[in-house]
Parts: structure tokens; C-alpha cells; sequence
């Protein structure tokens, strides 16, 4: 299956299974609720130019808030990590490893350890964000944070069981 195929199924797959499953789970606790749809953005290949990763993450974000009602509430946390995601590939990885040899990132072609500190800095950093966004103060400080990291905990959590369960083949990058 062609890279840009795959992106679109997991485009569509991510949008729809935020909207119909995640967004119909009651919230735990009050303020714990599972985001996982930018995954779509954390797995995008390593190749893509800069400014064609931040125009599909400003689309995907713009089209999941279409589907839920928020105008804009998800499309900055998207540009957000877009725009953070090249220079944190290039600050775990060196250049002559994964990102030569494998097309996506994955804990495959990155190892556990700076796979897991790689989404675990954007998924704070999106949720932090969209916290943020959403109530546009910090009003009790505890409290945001209590939701900033409860939100990212239980996300991470999710990922990190798909990513068990669903393994990605570690495609390689082949010489041209």
C-alpha cells in the first residue's frame, strides 16, 4: 500500500474513531478525556517537507473540529506539535540512523526509550495546549494541571496499547 494511501485511511480512521468512540466516552473524573487523534500527526513519514506537515495538521485539526462543533480548538494544538515534531526528531535520533533507514517514526525505527519520550513530550504539549485553549485561563492552577496530566496519562496509556497491539511494519527506506 502507497505511503499517501495509508495517511489517508489513517486520516479518516483517526478523525471517526476520535468522533464516534472517544467523543461518546462519558468524561472520567470529571476532566479526564482520551485524545488520541493526532497520533495521525506523530506518525506521519519523516520525509514530509515542514510546511506540508503543518498545512495537513492545520487541515486535520480544522476537520475534527468540523465534526465536533469547535472552531479551531483542535487545528492549533495540531499546528502546535507539527511545527515542534521535526525538531524534536532531530534532537532523539541521530541523523545517520532511523531517519535515513526506516520512512515513519515508530518504536520500531526509534527504540522504546526515545519513541516514548517523543510522544509522550507532544501529547503533553498538545494537551497542554488545548486545555488551555479550552478555558482560555489558568483559573486553578492545580486543577489544569490535574487535567493537562490526567488527559496525557490516560492518552499515552492508549497509545502505547495500540501501539502494542497494532504493529506497524517498519518499512524501509530504500536507495534511489
Amino acid at each position: 500500500m502507497s505511503t499517501l494511501l495509508k495517511n489517508i485511511i489513517r486520516f479518516i480512521f483517526f478523525i471517526l474513531f476520535q468522533k464516534f468512540i472517544l467523543n461518546e466516552v462519558p468524561p472520567l473524573h470529571q476532566f479526564i478525556i482520551p485524545y488520541i487523534y493526532f497520533l495521525f500527526i506523530l506518525w506521519l513519514p519523516f520525509s514530509i517537507n515542514r510546511l506540508l506537515l503543518l498545512f495537513i495538521s492545520f487541515v486535520f485539526g480544522l476537520t475534527l473540529d468540523y465534526f465536533t462543533g469547535t472552531p479551531g480548538l483542535h487545528a492549533a494544538p495540531c499546528v502546535l506539535i507539527a511545527y515542534i515534531r521535526p525538531f524534536l526528531l532531530n534532537l532523539l535520533i541521530p541523523q545517520e540512523t532511523a531517519e535515513q533507514s526506516y520512512v515513519e517514526p515508530s518504536h520500531t525505527s526509534m527504540g522504546w526509550a526515545p519513541y516514548g519520550v517523543y510522544v509522550g513530550i507532544l501529547t503533553f504539549v498538545h494537551h497542554f495546549y488545548l486545555v488551555l485553549i479550552e478555558w482560555l485561563q489558568f483559573g486553578n492552577f492545580f486543577y489544569f494541571i490535574g487535567k493537562v496530566a490526567a488527559t496525557s496519562a490516560i492518552s499515552l496509556l492508549m497509545i502505547f496499547i495500540a501501539e502494542i497491539l497494532f504493529t506497524r511494519k517498519a518499512k524501509f527506506r530504500t536507495n534511489k
